[in-house]
């Protein structure tokens, strides 16, 4: 049996999302931001305003809470009335075509009621099989119900079925035993000619074996243009990410193609070249230029890089927290992070948080630094020479 994909409905625009800006600054609440917009992702109408109201000091009742969840959805609601298949995300509907003539059956899962009226307005309700949405289910996510429903919906087992996520709260939905794929910033180039052509089953071989040494490894040092950084990752465990998710419960990103490691958090010393890409300034029309010393970013220059003040800002947003090497062929540059770090042959650094994968440093950001054609040494093996693999 072809394995089933429950799609998420981020097949569409994402201009919903500004409405609880919107009804925050009615409610004279402040501060409300993009990270509190993500949060409102994937979660029940009442979850979603919970997200507003916690920004500010005042108390609702029960009762005025209902009505304000009300109107914001009435605000979206209205919305929805000009939504058309504009709205529709680059490459969602070749992506849902290219299922259904492979025979693969899909279906939305969505904790909101108004998911058959978003399909209906882009146009893609023909090429949903099943819906599974704020009608059919009493609890949102991160709960599993909604996904369980839409496989029970399409007549198959949760562990059969692959969810494709953009939202922290859809991915818990993993632990209901099915498999997650999330695509931030996923556009229709990666899918025609991108990262999601590769061969999955070389990219994985070879994540496997840069992450084992990864593991084995004491330290790192990548050469480039006459710069050098040594990067002490003993004791840490590199982490594999394939894009190949083939067991119940297993999720990350796609597309995919990188190993990767928390160094220890002191333990990184040099300087070295961003010349590919950089979170916060996108693809670089010139090199930034970093100086590192005791695992912290001491400062760098270049065009734009003043983009990069929070890393500044603080030792902890300024730790290297992360290396991480790509390995997936049919990867381009452009200027999109998902992408950009599993270019074959490149390395990257990251500043702030990698408690999820091994390191001890928690904070406000994680921001990584694409290097292009570097010579990478793990202990005394010469792993890559100016972007070609030696392995």
């Amino acid at each position: 049996m072809k394995h089933t994909v429950i799609t998420i409905a981020r097949s569409y625009g994402s201009g919903g999302r500004t409405l609880g800006k919107k009804l925050a600054e009615e409610l004279g609440i402040t501060g409300f931001g993009r990270e509190d917009n993500a949060r409102q992702r994937g979660v029940s109408r009442m979850a979603s305003l919970e997200v507003v109201l916690e920004k500010g000091d005042r108390k609702y009742s029960a009762e005025a809470k209902q009505e304000l969840a009300e109107r914001k959805n009435n605000y979206y609601v209205d919305m929805l009335q000009s939504l058309d298949d504009s709205a529709v995300l680059p490459g969602a509907k070749k992506t849902l075509l290219m299922l259904r003539e492979k025979g693969i059956l899909s279906a939305v899962g969505s904790a909101s009621k108004n998911a058959p009226l978003i399909l209906e307005k882009t146009g893609l309700l023909p090429l949903i099989d099943k819906i599974s949405c704020g009608l059919d289910v009493t609890k949102s996510k991160p709960d599993p119900e909604v996904f369980l429903v839409a496989a029970e919906k399409l007549g198959l087992k949760p562990e059969e079925c692959l969810v494709v996520e953009d939202a922290k709260a859809g991915i818990e939905a993993a632990k209901a035993g099915t498999r997650v794929a999330t695509m931030p910033g996923i556009t229709k180039e990666m899918f025609s000619r991108g990262a999601m052509t590769a061969d999955y089953n070389e990219v994985e071989k070879l994540t496997a074996k840069v992450t084992e040494m990864l593991t084995r490894a004491s330290r790192a040092r990548i050469e480039k243009d006459g710069y050098v950084l040594n990067i002490n990752i003993s004791g840490r465990n590199g982490v594999p990410s394939p894009g190949v998710y083939r067991e119940a419960g297993k999720c990350g990103n796609l597309p995919s193609g990188e190993a990767y490691i928390a160094p220890l958090e002191d333990g990184s010393d040099g300087e070295m070249i961003i010349d590919g890409s950089m979170v916060g300034i996108g693809k670089l029309e010139s090199p930034l230029h970093m100086a590192i010393s005791g695992g912290k970013l001491r400062s760098v220059t270049g065009e734009k890089s003043e983009n990069l003040d929070i890393l500044l800002k603080n030792e902890i947003n300024g730790t290297l927290c992360e290396l991480g090497i790509g390995t997936n062929e049919a990867a381009i540059l452009n200027g999109i992070i998902l992408e950009d770090e599993k270019v074959y042959g490149t390395v990257h650094i990251a500043f702030g948080t990698n408690t999820s994968f091994g390191g001890t440093n928690k904070a406000e950001c994680h921001m990584d630094g694409i290097i292009l054609r570097p010579t990478l040494y793990l202990d005394d093996t010469k792993v890559i020479e100016n972007g070609v693999f030696l392995i």
